[in-house]
């Protein structure tokens, strides 16, 4: 549990009378008392009106008890919060300085590449961004983001881009946002009242020369060393590894896919497979050591997707030892696809499967406010063809008449702490809740260094 004084006799006395996203904001605002100091902001995320929403929308579909609301955000307060897929908070981009750059005739690589730096470093150095980005943290309440740290891929020099950015943004944040190489390093971002990031890569660095398997996967190890902590096997199409999930064929693990999950175990790396094929995952389980993940998937037998896992998936999962993370995405959830959704996933997971091996992997972001001002200044491009990762099935989940019409807002990435209250109100105890808030994914982590 976090080092975190409560408290809570002036929250209790404080929350008479508030309604129930005051009680919720009082008792953030209590938690982070005392905390260590932290980049300046203008007000909290109190007056944050898209946060504030987000949470209400939130609250009208729980409707907690009194009591399992504060005892909830207490929890919640009080503990390690492990994100097993996610993404910091995304600043705004400089919307001018891409418009000159557009003007001057900068290529669609170029702006795309300006685009995802800016939306990834600015808080480091912009003060309004800086102020959304500490906002969202302290309303999330999260210790570590398991982040998102590589763009889909496998070419080296394309993952380590968006590695460096993160690098970088740790770096300049190191006071409220170091990296974290080790579990013990997020445990201590917790005592510390601190939150952190732990690297994953969209795929592993291959330099496609293939001289021999071993040359082909030195660069596993060089990613490691860098930080990376986790690796997809595939992302959605077919690489030499193994099946996306949005291939039809899904033919499976591909021998050179079994040598690379042999390295990733090896030097200590994490295998994922939440974008692998079903067969891919279940070869890759098959062929792995030390415990798998499916760090942001979700339940077939709830709703069959290509980005879901069937029943025989997150066995052989849960035979290495691994962990299946519940992502916050509507279309991928099915039924309702809003919190409560989210809440029948981790239930699947933990009655059918066992507590230990559940986590919540969210892969959405909190986004600034300032976005839409600043994508105003860009000059409209001209059509582009679906990228290459994107080529996937449609599906009818957005055509539902069972679909909340604001499923997306309750499952915002702010919202963590009604994650954990919405556990709270299914009868989960404190130190099950615990497991799948940060326990079951430290352990893993823990188990694929040793």
């Amino acid at each position: 549990m976090k080092n975190t004084t409560i408290r809570r006799r002036e929250f209790l006395g404080a929350s008479l009378g508030l309604s129930v996203a005051g009680a919720a904001a009082a008792l953030a605002a209590g938690s982070a008392s005392g905390a260590a100091e932290k980049p300046a902001a203008t007000g909290g995320w109190e007056d944050n009106e898209v946060i504030q929403e987000s949470r209400q929308v939130a609250l009208d579909i729980l409707k907690p008890s009194q009591k399992d609301l504060e005892h909830g955000l207490e929890l919640h307060a009080n503990s390690v919060v492990f994100d097993s897929y996610g993404f910091a908070p995304r600043a705004a981009v400089d919307g001018d300085a891409i418009r000159q750059a557009a003007e001057a005739g900068a290529s669609a690589i170029e702006l795309k590449d300006m685009r995802e730096d800016m939306s990834m470093t600015r808080y480091a150095i912009d003060p309004a961004e800086r102020a959304e980005f500490v906002q969202a943290w302290e309303a999330s309440g999260v210790t570590c983001i398991f982040q998102n740290a590589g763009e889909e891929g496998q070419d080296p020099m394309r993952l380590i881009k968006r590695l460096a950015r993160f690098t970088y943004a740790t770096d300049m944040m190191r006071d409220f946002m170091p990296k974290a190489v080790t579990p013990d390093d997020i445990e201590a971002a917790a005592n510390e009242k601190r939150h952190c990031l732990y690297f994953t890569g969209n795929g592993a660095p291959l330099r496609q020369h293939w001289v021999s398997v071993e040359d082909e996967l030195r660069y596993v190890r060089i990613f490691f060393q860098l930080g990376i902590r986790m690796m997809h096997l595939t992302y959605q199409r077919r690489n030499m590894i193994g099946d996306g999930c949005g291939e039809t064929s899904d033919a499976g693990l591909s021998d050179f896919g079994r040598a690379a999950v042999a390295e990733m175990n090896r030097v200590g790396m994490i295998v994922d497979v939440a974008h692998s094929g079903w067969q891919t995952s279940l070869d890759g389980a098959k062929a792995s050591q030390k415990p798998m993940v499916a760090s942001h998937s979700t339940c077939a037998a709830l709703y069959k997707h290509i980005r879901s896992k069937p029943d025989e998936v997150i066995r052989a999962i849960v035979d290495t030892g691994g962990l299946v993370g519940i992502c916050c995405v509507p279309a991928y959830l099915g039924g309702t696809g809003d919190i409560a959704a989210l809440l029948d996933h981790i239930d699947y997971v933990a009655k059918k499967f066992g507590i230990g091996h559940v986590a919540i992997g969210t892969d959405v972001a909190y986004a600034s406010r300032n976005s839409a001002t600043e994508n105003k200044k860009i000059p409209p491009r001209s059509p582009q063809r679906k990228e290459f990762r994107s080529l996937w099935p449609d599906d009818a989940f957005t055509l539902s008449p069972d679909v909340h019409p604001k499923a997306r807002q309750s499952l915002a990435w702010t919202n963590w702490p009604l994650f954990t209250v919405g556990l709270v109100q299914r009868g989960y105890s404190d130190q099950d809740i615990q497991k799948i808030l940060a326990g079951n994914m430290l352990r893993v982590a823990r188990t694929a260094l040793a």
